[in-house]
């Protein structure tokens, strides 16, 4: 594997997969002929030969003389030109199909498990640790990254309205850090903001969190502490609140939470990259609810194929009226679910429509997924 830059812009270049597509493209233009005639034929027109001249070997190399054109110029050979797009077109299809035929590939690390809490005189207790780790975002990409409990997105937690929660964060990382519970509506002191609401959790520190879980809905949790370098490199998660008495249209066959983030680790969906990201998978005449939550720093238009969304709940609070659409944009910070009756079988695209955040030359990557309907 190769460990690359902790910067999402190494995702969009890809330097070494672009040089790599150049240089097969460039190896088939060499054998047609063109680049070496180009080359040859600045080498040997004299200077008083007219721009674009070519003469001698490189005009007998390039193809018939062209008499109707004063100075010899050569016109292009019709079956090199060909030749050569067709290699071009031929290497680049190749990288799309070898992306598709990985999905979904194997990376070690699963982020956003279910924690499950320890119990004591009703309080449920979850308990984080803050530390640096490795994480393989696709088969061919390792970077270093700050996780809770060693995954990103950090672990599930999953409670119920009114429940009393204890959350406890050990900080092994360099810096310090402090959790913010994104949407709950808590107490000022459980916020989670150092120097507003707490001091920040020096390394080596802990802190405690406590509080009653007041609104239900999709939540998050990550550090409010240099959190442009630290929520980019991983601390983040998932914070679900179901409620007391749930709506008849949040009875579903799966619920699938997607977290998308854009920072360190690149383009990912659940932490991963395509290939590596993981499919939804339902079967024909199933609800599926997938809860988007948005801890990168740019907007992220997700689109399905196939089928549309209906758009049940906005920040944790549920729309007036449920609405319909196949492209739902989402920005920093938001979080959107979404029904999807599951009536159209087969594999199914869903990606960000923001174009390079999902493909370029060398074939889909990033915030690419797929809905699985089976018949």
């Amino acid at each position: 594997m190769t460990d690359t830059a902790n910067d999402p812009s190494s995702l969009f270049c890809a330097t070494s997969n672009r040089r790599q597509f150049v240089q097969r493209s460039l190896a088939g233009a060499l054998a047609a002929g063109t680049v070496a005639v180009g080359v040859l034929g600045a080498c040997a027109a004299p200077e008083s030969a007219p721009k674009g001249a070519t003469t001698g070997i490189a005009a007998k190399a390039a193809g018939t003389m062209d008499s109707d054109h004063a100075g010899g110029t050569m016109a292009p050979n019709p079956s090199t030109t060909a030749a050569s797009a067709q290699s071009a077109a031929d290497a680049m299809d190749a990288m799309h199909e070898a992306g598709i035929k990985a999905f979904p590939a194997k990376t070690t690390g699963k982020g956003g498990q279910l924690l499950a809490p320890r119990v004591e005189n009703g309080v449920k207790i979850y308990e984080l640790t803050a530390s640096e780790i490795q994480w393989q975002t696709d088969p061919k990409i390792t970077v270093k990254a700050w996780a809770y409990n060693g995954m990103v997105p950090g672990p599930e937690i999953r409670v119920k309205e009114g429940d009393r929660v204890r959350v406890v964060i050990k900080n092994e990382l360099p810096e310090s850090t402090a959790i913010h519970f994104h949407g709950l509506e808590l107490p000022n002191a459980m916020d989670g903001v150092p120097f507003i609401t707490q001091p920040p959790v020096k390394p080596g520190a802990s802190f405690t969190y406590e509080f009653v879980v007041p609104n239900s809905g999709s939540h998050m949790y990550h550090s409010h502490h240099n959190a442009a370098k630290q929520v980019g490199m991983g601390l983040l998660g998932a914070f679900i609140v179901e409620p007391r008495a749930p709506r008849a249209i949040e009875k579903v066959d799966v619920d699938y939470v997607m977290v998308l983030n854009d920072g360190f680790l690149g383009y990912t969906l659940n932490g991963k990259g395509f290939p590596a990201t993981e499919p939804i998978v339902a079967k024909r005449g199933q609800k599926v609810r997938i809860r988007f939550m948005n801890e990168g720093m740019m907007i992220h238009p997700m689109h399905l194929h196939g089928m549309h969304m209906t758009v049940i709940d906005k920040d944790g609070w549920p729309q007036p009226a449920p609405w319909k659409c196949d492209t739902l944009n989402i920005a920093p910070g938001e979080r959107w679910d979404v029904i999807v009756n599951c009536t159209n079988p087969g594999t199914w695209a869903f990606h960000c429509h923001i174009l390079p955040h999902a493909e370029s030359d060398h074939g889909m990557y990033g915030m690419v997924t797929a809905l699985i309907v089976s018949a």
